[in-house]
């Protein structure tokens, strides 16, 4: 068992646990999830004893994690991996085959080898280690939906347990039996699928809503009342007496009546506003895990254009070799269309062939970039480079869930998942015919993704988009088109 009892952790700026209690199984496959910012990559750290906390972490396991530091990439994978887990080749090898790779993999460079082959080579060595509990910080990441597949696969051939964080929900579905989730007040855990948990939550969300509805208006009732009693029995009090000053204005009625009367209104207006007191407390207690996802603003600038691309035999070469197979585009106005394919194929440089032939074309594009080391400076010289309104600039960063207090900072100090904001938020102010984004999903969570549906699905933008997300891509596009590798190049 995993235990956290009691655990106090924060930054200068905000807290992120305050009384952190939490017990879980070691051979469970726990989903930690939750909005970024929220502390997941934080809590993994506590665990593994990287970060000073005041509480209490028993544990029966140690703990091992994902991705691990390289310290030379130099180095031949093999000898990567000797350094990190000093085991026989058989296991070595034996792990390599269950994520698809050859043990021709273990004498290249490690640095020479693709995102997604490094990820599938430190997620093996991971495992070579089974006395260990596995945190897997993140490991969809730049990969395509063949690989988040067989990733996935192996995970549920692992006997052992582990605990592993991902933006994408199908992957989370398939990979984990338990949910431990940092909502915006709770902690909940719950042993089910992430697709249970989602439901389970939307449950709840719904009871509350309609809980904190009728709590509101079950306040106004009692409050009006309380007034109405409160006003009666003070208009009353001033009959027992008459009105000072004003002729003729004495009692008229029993005073001893008419002051009992009043005490028992009294009495009762404030039995009311006991109960209006607690009516208030309970709704406060109400939507305080409801996540607020408000609706992003895009500056799509529909064209009288029906047909913005028309593109026949489109391929990518290297070396004077076609890196896919030729493909046709037609992109309408008003269309998403959707490009996939596995890692390597040429899907980004595609879009940057397309942003080229839109231009030439004279449609006014925003791009959204896999790759923006570029981005520097603060936030109001960013939006006038690019010529994007600041205030509508800033408000898509509010909505995506940036902190008030980052906007102060230069991007390139930013987090990762801060600086994707950044060019996406850039994209969305700025106005356009023609959307190009590549890989916009990476580093948002679940709510960015959700948010970034919704207002595709409102506005209804003319997009090119390479993602590998198999849920969000079902759920906005149009078309899609399948790059399929050219095989005579890949057997050179």
């Amino acid at each position: 068992m995993i235990t956290l009892k009691d655990i106090r952790f924060g930054y200068a700026e905000k807290n992120i646990f305050e009384t952190l209690s939490v017990t879980f199984d070691s051979s469970w496959k726990l989903a930690l999830v939750g909005r970024n910012g929220r502390g997941k990559t934080t809590l993994m750290k506590l665990l593994l004893g990287d970060l000073p906390f005041t509480g209490q972490i028993h544990s029966d396991k140690l703990f091992s994690y994902f991705p691990q530091q390289v310290a030379d990439k130099s180095l031949l994978t093999k000898f990567v991996l000797d350094d990190l887990y000093p085991v026989e080749d058989w296991q070595i090898q034996r792990e390599l085959n269950l994520l698809g790779l050859s043990e021709a993999t273990l004498w290249r460079p490690f640095e020479t080898l693709s995102g997604g082959e490094q990820t599938k080579v430190l997620l093996a060595g991971l495992f070579l280690d089974e006395t260990t509990f596995a945190l897997i910080d993140e490991p969809t990441t730049h990969l395509d939906q063949a690989s988040r597949d067989l990733i996935a696969k192996y995970l549920q051939g692992k006997k052992t347990g582990y605990m592993v964080t991902s933006h994408d929900r199908q992957f989370l579905n398939l990979v984990s039996d338990h949910q431990l989730a940092i909502e915006r007040n709770t902690i909940t855990l719950l042993a089910a699928t992430y697709a249970t948990y989602e439901a389970e939550k939307a449950l709840r969300d719904r009871f509350e809503w309609s809980q904190n509805d009728k709590l509101k208006s079950e306040i106004g009732r009692l409050k009006q009342t309380a007034q109405d009693k409160a006003a009666w029995s003070d208009h009353r009090e001033q009959d027992k007496s008459g009105k000072p000053g004003q002729k003729g204005s004495g009692a008229v009625f029993d005073k001893g009546f008419i002051g009992a009367r009043a005490a028992r209104k009294m009495k009762q207006s404030k039995v009311l506003a006991h109960r209006m007191d607690k009516e208030i407390i309970e709704k406060e207690k109400l939507l305080k895990n409801i996540e607020k996802v408000d609706l992003l603003a895009m500056a799509y600038q529909p064209t009288h254009r029906k047909v913005l691309l028309d593109e026949a035999n489109l391929t990518v070469s290297f070396d004077d070799s076609p890196l896919f197979l030729p493909v046709d585009l037609i992109q309408h106005a008003g269309q998403v269309t959707a490009i996939t394919g596995e890692n390597g194929v040429g899907k980004s440089q595609l879009l940057k062939q397309l942003v080229e032939v839109a231009q030439d074309k004279g449609l006014t594009i925003s791009y959204v970039r896999q790759l923006y080391a570029d981005n520097k400076g603060n936030l109001a010289d960013f939006a006038e480079r690019h010529h994007i309104d600041y205030s509508s600039f800033l408000n898509n960063l509010r909505k995506l869930g940036m902190a008030r207090h980052v906007f102060n900072q230069k991007i390139e100090e930013m987090s990762l998942g801060q600086q994707k904001k950044v060019e996406l938020a850039k994209s969305l102010s700025q106005t356009a015919e023609l959307f190009i984004w590549d890989e916009p999903l990476n580093y948002l969570d679940v709510f960015n993704q959700q948010q970034i549906e919704a207002v595709i699905n409102q506005v209804k933008p003319a997009l090119l988009i390479v993602e590998h997300d198999a849920t969000f891509i079902k759920q906005i596009a149009d078309q899609v088109i399948t790059l399929l590798p050219n095989k005579n190049e890949n057997s050179k």
